[in-house]
This record gives C-alpha cells, sequence and structure tokens, in this order.
C-alpha cells in the first residue's frame, strides 16, 4: 500500500496548481448535484474536492471520489480529466495486485485469481509475489478437485523458485512466514502437480522436505518420498533387473545391478520411517499410519535376513538423522566388509547357483494414495 501511495500521488507541480486552481473556481457546496452523479460544476467541485482530500492518505476513497467525477462526465476533456484519467488507471493497475491473494486464499475463485494475474505478469513478468501465489494457488486448486490451472502453476512455481534461489524476495513471505517455507510449499506443490510422473515429483518432495518447515515435520511428504522410490525408481529397476538376469548364474553384472536397486529400497525404508515416526499417535493418520508400517516392515525385513529386529529403534531415532539424498547409481560393486555375510537382502545366490532378487522382492505398494495426499497449510 506503501508503494501504492507513492504511486499515486506523483504529479507535476504545475499541473496540480492548475487543477487546483480551477477546482477553487467551483462552488463546492453544490451537494444535491454530486448526489445526483450530474456533470455540473457544483457536482465536479465536489468531487475533485473529496479526490485531493484523499488522495495521499486514503487512495480507496480518492478513486471512488474520481471514478464519480469521470462517469458524471465521460465526454469531458480538460486538464482535470485527463490527470484522474491517468491517476484511476495508476490506482486500477496498482491495485489489482492486491486482489490475487484475497481471490486465491479466502474465496477459491481460482479462475478470476489467473486471469487477474496473467494480466499482471504481462506488464512485470518478474513480479514474485504474484508468481508465488499463483505457483502455490495450483495446489490449492487441486484441492479443490480444479486441475485446469497445473500447467500454468507448474511454471509459475519455478519461476518464482529460480528468482527466490537468485536472491529476490516479495515485501513479505505471506501466506508463508519465512522464505524457508515459500521454497518448501513451491517445491511440495510442484511434486504434487507432478505427482503422476514420480520421477519428476520425487526430487521436488525430497527438496521440500529439506527446508525448515511445518512440511518438515508431515509424515505425508515421507510417504510420498517413499512411494516415488518404490514405484519409480525402484520399479524400474527391478523390472530392468528381471529381464536381464533372472535365472541366470550370478555375475558381476547382476550382483552391480541388485546393489543399485538396495540403495533405493533402503532410502524407501527411510521414508517409510519417517513417516511411521510422525505419524506417531495421531488420531488423522491411524489408518495412513497402519499401510505405511506394513510396507516399512515388508521392506526391512527384505533387508536383514527376513528379521524385524532394530526397526523399532529405528524409527525412534530417524528424525534425528539428515534426509538422505537420491542416490548415486554405483559403477562398480563396493569392497565388501570384514566378516559381512549376504543375506536375502543382499542377493543371497540359490543352491543352482543363481540369484532371484527381481522374483523374491516385495512389490511395489500402489501409489494411488498421493492424489490424496494433503499435508497441512499455511
Amino acid at each position: 500500500m506503501k508503494k501504492l501511495i507513492n504511486l499515486l500521488s506523483i504529479a507535476t507541480l504545475v499541473a496540480m496548481f492548475a487543477f487546483t486552481a480551477v477546482a477553487n473556481s467551483f462552488d463546492t457546496t453544490a451537494d444535491d448535484a454530486q448526489a445526483q452523479g450530474q456533470c455540473t460544476d457544483e457536482g465536479k467541485t465536489a468531487w475533485y474536492a473529496d479526490f485531493t482530500k484523499n488522495r495521499t492518505t486514503d487512495p480507496a476513497k480518492a478513486y471512488g471520489a474520481a471514478k464519480k467525477y469521470l462517469d458524471a462526465c465521460p465526454t469531458e476533456d480538460t486538464d482535470i480529466t485527463k490527470y484522474l484519467k491517468r491517476w484511476v488507471a495508476a490506482y486500477d493497475k496498482e491495485a489489482r495486485k492486491l486482489k490475487v491473494q484475497p481471490l486465491l486464499y479466502n474465496d477459491k475463485n481460482f479462475a478470476e485469481a489467473y486471469s487477474l494475474g496473467k494480466q499482471i505478469l504481462a506488464d512485470e513478468p518478474e513480479n514474485i509475489r504474484v508468481l508465488i501465489d499463483l505457483g502455490y494457488g495450483g495446489y490449492l486448486a487441486t484441492l479443490a478437485k480444479n486441475e485446469q490451472f497445473n500447467a500454468d502453476a507448474i511454471g509459475y512455481a519455478r519461476k518464482a523458485i529460480q528468482m527466490i534461489e537468485a536472491g529476490k524476495a516479495p515485501e513479505n513471505w505471506a501466506p508463508f512466514k519465512t522464505k524457508d517455507e515459500t521454497l518448501a510449499y513451491l517445491y511440495y506443490t510442484l511434486g504434487f502437480l507432478n505427482r503422476t510422473n514420480l520421477a519428476e515429483s520425487l526430487p521436488q518432495f525430497i527438496k521440500a522436505a529439506q527446508y525448515e518447515s511445518e512440511l518438515k515435520k508431515d509424515p505425508t511428504v515421507y510417504y510420498l518420498i517413499a512411494i516415488g522410490y518404490e514405484g519409480g525408481t525402484y520399479a524400474k529397476l527391478s523390472a530392468d533387473y528381471k529381464s536381464r538376469f533372472e535365472g541366470q548364474v550370478e555375475s558381476p553384472e547382476s550382483k552391480l545391478a541388485l546393489e543399485n536397486i538396495n540403495q533405493v529400497i533402503d532410502r524407501m525404508i527411510d521414508a517409510y520411517a519417517r513417516a511411521v515416526a510422525l505419524a506417531g499417535t495421531n488420531p488423522r493418520y491411524e489408518a495412513q499410519k497402519k499401510e505405511w508400517l506394513e510396507s516399512l516392515t515388508t521392506w526391512y525385513k527384505y533387508r536383514n535376513n527376513q528379521s524385524d529386529t532394530g526397526l523399532n529403534e529405528m524409527v525412534a531415532t530417524i528424525m534425528s538423522k539428515p534426509l538422505p539424498p537420491q542416490p548415486t547409481p554405483l559403477t562398480s560393486l563396493p569392497a565388501a566388509a570384514p566378516g559381512a555375510s549376504s543375506g536375502v537382502g543382499t542377493g543371497q545366490s540359490t543352491s543352482t547357483g543363481t540369484t532371484q532378487p527381481a522374483t523374491a522382492q516385495p512389490k511395489p505398494a500402489a501409489t494411488t494414495g498421493a492424489n490424496n495426499a494433503s499435508p497441512g497449510r499455511p
């Protein structure tokens, strides 16, 4: 608003003196003519007096007076009307920025918000405030079962993230509290809007969980990371392993492929453990926690010789550890630790000398739940 007041109070002294002199020649007592909206000297004097009185202290009232003047005298072409038209146009251009957030966050009028936002960005393509709002607005629209703004929102969110990470900032971060929270929710929005493409959404959910925000403590985010690995990276690697190595004699190539699969499984276990730990005893997550714990137990036992020993301890301490990044594909087998032995989860050989991890591994969990995942929002 300060910017709005400063912008709209700028005018040349010469013009202002001329306008004031003309206005002062009017009779300022004609309230009847003003009320009737007639283009009379009396009415114009009263409207202009209201305009000049409120121009810098209450722009909204000044705007109303200017509009009455111009509406009553649409064909008048004077220095005053030219000035009022410029002032009103500037006010409209600036004031529309104040409408985007209420339309998105209060009214849920996404069509009007995106229409207005596009007009603003046409004039100011790097308006970071509008980019943030329209980026995050795509997530809010999706929650309201409205997917028509997804593509636009993805573009806006990406540009907003790029600008913020380059050091740009709005006048305030509302509706978020901080820069980190803003970035967390923008990355989450990208992941959520790309949730049918797990390879695309997984790194975005991981980024969302790394910033200090409420999302870092929300079990849903880690569930989405888990199924991103399970239904995306793991499913792809497992299918590739099965097509290349199932039923064949164990080889360095098959061992390496299995090690890469196990890296991903370990990330899945980590993410499921975080989801379970954060769900705790919260009744909101009672049903989900049961499913998450089942998946966690299945994968944990697969990597630990069908034993769940240590699982509870892992869950209890998992949030004290940093979230691991996506694994880098191995190009050579890691050196075995002294005394280490292979278990089911590391590609144990059968009596026939073949390995069967692709068929022995648990099946990926269904990922349709991602469509209904909705963490807490500011």
